[in-house]
């Protein structure tokens, strides 16, 4: 109990710490093996991290690859963040010294045989068939891989392939058309030599001594090394035969070269590859293509708030003498039955306390991405920052699940406070469990450790489930919510409905508008999550996150006053499923992803995004069905509240 409430207190501590870290405050010097000092060192180490691929949804650790390894590995400490997403990173044997050029470097040498180096080798051979990638780093940021496309665009790929195949037709498949040489046939080539060049500010005219790294990129290569000792980095390139019948020996080498470029601003050193990413064009026509429906959907809200609604209250409130009473028609007719409370209150309020922990909790994460403090230079902090704020925002969860609970009249408090603290966490957990028991199985990076589930566990019933209770208590402590108008002993009938005014159809149209919002940076998302591209555009993110809320709020209202206008007052349920309904196509938009954009064709990889997918489907189900419940609310009592009824 004690090691797991100090690995709790260490979870918790690197990911509030990691949350409050702005890059750019922590910059390292560089120099001369000659001119080492206290503050500025001369050795460059190199780290690795896991090897990941489009094709497949299961992340490798470096260590599972039979590469070259350091003798005295090394793991730096992860936050929280990073180990839920599967990040292991690692000490290097490829290690340089400040501005030393070396050519043709030898790192190590790996000899298989057909006894006992198969399985190592097919394991190679499969990660190149699947095109995984390698993630080195230094000095904190990645080592690029920069290309051009055929039309002359250049891209830098945080990530460079283990090698490339050419398939049985001769189709030349990944990285294999940088080289001419790759022309044979069913052929797996290997990248076993890399050219790195590293660029570097000196320093010169600037207040700190030595020089700060501002760009590391490198070249993948293939050369079928040969001798022992004394290798030329020329020749054919390797090939990794299909059957192993002999001895087979792989080397593996490398080329540094140190660049001086005073231009780069070490503030500035991820510019290079976050501009190759050409996305903003693209952004701004999502933004503007939103900004059209929010403006539509507020046009048509002002018209019936300001003409239908105003006039007519005006109108209505006029009549003081029942002499002069006209007859009621549409929405005024069920003002006796408009707060009547709704069928299965308990778990409405419950869905409504996660959605508003939800809501609070990505306001503040995206807020802190927008300021900087959750860069790609920090990694693992926006998990970190996230799940560290859903676990502290337990109290207002459970005072609004409470507080409407009680207004719907519920008296089993016991139960709703425990199916608000452990509902919708428990289905998530479920589901992450069964995910993590397949990435055991097949050896992933990914599988979250023990220790680290038994933190997570640690801190929902340690920390958020009490908080829950604590806001629980406050919000059965006070009275419930008044309601404008009475309610009637007596239900009033339903009158028979248009197909348009019936709940399915109704629910259907609902989320149309608001996924037409976000469906392009939802595109960015799921390419940054499942194809492993860099997130960066916290700025648009948080824009498209307002623009949802209105699309949200306003779709629902306008929905749920035609709904009452056709006499139909069962608007509780209604208006959380028509907002909530965008995450059903969302789902949808995801299983078009999968089939259009990835390459999966493994069971288990396939379960996996599935298995995630429902995750995320359900946050976002929550997230947006409380955020258009709250709308409609507002928008019923404000209509009701200046309304004269006897």
């Amino acid at each position: 109990m004690e090691r797991c409430l100090r690995l709790l207190l260490l979870l918790l501590g690197s990911g509030l710490g990691s949350a409050f870290y702005l890059p750019g405050l922590a910059p390292v010097s560089f120099c001369e093996e000659q001119k080492v000092k206290d503050n500025c060192k001369s050795q460059i180490e190199l780290l690795v991290n896991r090897l990941d691929s489009a094709e497949s949804v299961l992340p490798y650790e470096y260590d599972a690859f039979d590469f070259c390894k350091d003798e005295n590995e090394r793991h730096p400490s992860e936050n929280l963040g990073q180990v839920l997403f599967g990040e292991r990173i690692a000490s290097s044997p490829y290690k340089f010294t400040f501005n030393k050029n070396e050519t043709c470097q030898k790192v190590c040498q790996k000899t298989y045989d057909p006894k006992s180096g198969v399985s190592a080798l097919d394991f190679i051979k499969k990660g190149i068939q699947l095109n995984y990638q390698h993630h080195w780093i230094i000095d904190n940021m990645p080592v690029t891989w920069c290309y051009y496309f055929e039309d002359g665009q250049k891209y830098c790929s945080p990530g460079f392939p283990v090698g490339c195949t050419i398939t049985a037709d001769g189709r030349v498949k990944d990285a294999c058309v940088i080289n001419s040489e790759f022309n044979k046939k069913d052929t797996i080539y290997l990248f076993n030599h890399v050219d790195i060049i590293i660029t570097y500010h000196s320093g010169k005219d600037e207040n700190w001594d030595g020089a700060r790294l501002v760009a590391a990129r490198l070249e993948p290569k293939s050369y079928k090394h040969t001798g022992d000792k004394a290798i030329k980095c020329e020749g054919p390139p390797m090939e990794i035969p299909k059957d192993l019948t002999s001895k087979f020996q792989i080397t593996y080498s490398y080329s540094v070269i140190f660049q001086e470029n005073d231009t780069i601003k070490w503030a500035s050193r991820w510019d290079y590859i976050l501009e190759s990413m050409q996305h903003t064009n693209i952004q701004w026509f999502s933004i503007m293509n939103s900004l059209v429906i929010v403006l539509f959907l507020s046009g048509m809200v002002a018209m019936i708030m300001l003409r239908t609604l105003h006039k007519d209250i005006a109108r209505y409130n006029q009549i003081d003498s029942s002499e002069d009473a006209q007859e009621e028609f549409g929405w005024k007719l069920v003002h006796g039955d408009i707060f009547r409370p709704p069928m299965k209150g308990m778990l409405l309020s419950v869905f409504l306390g996660q959605g508003t922990q939800i809501f609070i909790m990505t306001f503040i994460t995206l807020f802190l991405a927008c300021l900087g403090f959750l860069s790609p230079a920090n990694r693992g902090a926006l998990m970190t920052c996230a799940v560290v704020l859903w676990v502290l925002l337990g109290t207002p969860a459970g005072y609004v699940s409470a507080r409407m609970y009680k207004t719907f009249g519920g008296e089993r408090w016991k139960s709703n406070v425990l199916l608000t603290a452990l509902l919708c966490p428990g289905i998530i957990f479920a589901d992450f469990f069964v995910m993590n028991v397949i990435l055991l199985a097949k050896g992933s990076s990914a599988a979250i450790p023990f220790g680290t589930l038994v933190a997570i566990l640690a801190m929902w019933f340690g920390i958020s489930v009490p908080l829950t209770f604590l806001g629980a208590y406050f919000g059965f402590k006070e009275r419930a919510i008044e309601h404008p108008v009475r309610t009637n002993q007596i239900p009033r009938q339903i009158p028979t409905q248009s197909f348009f005014t019936k709940p399915f159809p109704g629910i259907i149209m609902g989320g149309i508008l608001p996924f037409g919002c976000i469906f392009i940076q939802l595109f960015f998302i799921l390419n940054s999550i499942w194809s492993h591209q860099m997130y960066y555009m916290f700025g648009f993110l948080f824009l498209v996150f307002i623009i949802l809320l209105i699309t949200c709020s306003e779709a629902t209202i306008l929905l749920c006053y035609f709904h009452l206008c056709a006499e139909d007052y069962h608007w509780w349920w209604r208006s959380f499923l028509t907002s909530g309904f965008t995450a059903v196509y969302l789902f949808i938009y995801a299983v078009h992803y999968f089939f259009s954009k990835l390459q999966i064709t493994e069971t288990a990889s396939t379960i996996l995004y599935f298995g995630y997918t429902m995750i995320m489907v359900l946050i976002f189900f929550l997230f947006t069905g409380t955020i258009g419940f709250f709308a409609c609310y507002w928008f019923v009592r404000k209509i009701y509240s200046v309304v004269k009824v006897d």
